[in-house]
């Protein structure tokens, strides 16, 4: 299996996706909203995005099924499956706030073996193999190496449909409010798992994700030398619905925190 090249080429489907939201949010209107489920929005251009992907990746990996955010294609349980997420940052898009991304995913078993998020508005190519090392712009990168959580700068992203948690995550928020030097959220969990493997974001955590948010960005940050783990710190945050990702020198501190709130 040559990753380097399907990487490759899977790169220049998720640039060709991305060029196209670029364009049709010069002309979108709000009345194309659809409403999935609540606060969960979609629109022709998530889900034209993602049938593009899907003719591209299909055509250069034929043997691979698919799980997808807008369901485009049927999910096939199959050895290798491309994750995606057409546009990561719907609200974002729709609010014309230029924060969103293609985030595109290869697992093998369940194992992420390859990552791509390309941030649409700042023409930024993330892209990681497995053991291949991970890459923005086709320079190579690294997440930050501090082990001080006093002076990190953490990114997370707001619950926005599941509330059960909503005080551990309060509890945790407080946290590191106070102990850390600034929290961000961008709206686009494939983007803050790709601004920490290169370096900006210390660290990122999040719940009531889905696969297709995180896929792309598991394997961006575990190739540039970083740790991804559920809020329990085990190894199911691709499908455990939380995830924490940072430096192996700032995760005992940085993930002890949640690991403790969330325990309650």
């Amino acid at each position: 299996m040559d990753l380097k090249t399907i990487c490759e080429k899977a790169c220049l489907i998720a640039k060709e996706a991305g060029v196209f939201i670029k364009n049709e949010r010069l002309h979108f209107q709000s009345n194309s909203v659809e409403v999935k489920s609540f606060n969960q929005l979609v629109s022709y251009v998530d889900k034209s995005a993602e049938e593009m992907l899907v003719s591209g990746l299909l055509a250069i990996f034929p043997e691979a099924g698919f799980i997808t955010e807008e369901a485009t294609i049927a999910t096939q349980t199959k050895e290798w499956m491309w994750v995606i997420d057409p546009l990561d940052g719907t609200t974002n898009f729709i609010h014309d706030l230029p924060v969103y991304s293609v985030s595109i995913g290869l697992i093998q078993n369940n194992k992420v073996m390859m990552g791509i998020v390309y941030e649409v508005n700042k023409d930024e190519m993330f892209y990681a193999w497995h053991k291949g090392g991970a890459f923005l712009n086709g320079n190579a990168i690294s997440v930050k190496n501090n082990p001080d959580l006093g002076k990190s700068l953490l990114a997370t992203g707001f619950p926005y449909y599941d509330y059960q948690q909503m005080d551990a995550y309060l509890d945790t928020l407080k946290y590191f409010m106070k102990n850390t030097q600034g929290m961000r959220r961008m709206g686009s969990a494939a983007i803050d798992l790709a601004y920490t493997a290169c370096g900006r974001f210390d660290a990122f955590f999040e719940y009531g994700l889905s696969p297709w948010d995180v896929a792309g960005g598991i394997c961006l940050i575990e190739e540039a030398g970083g740790i991804i783990a559920d809020f329990e710190g085990g190894n199911n945050a691709l499908f455990g619905k939380s995830i924490m990702g940072s430096s192996s020198a700032l995760f005992p501190a940085f993930s002890e925190v949640i690991k403790i709130n969330f325990a309650k």
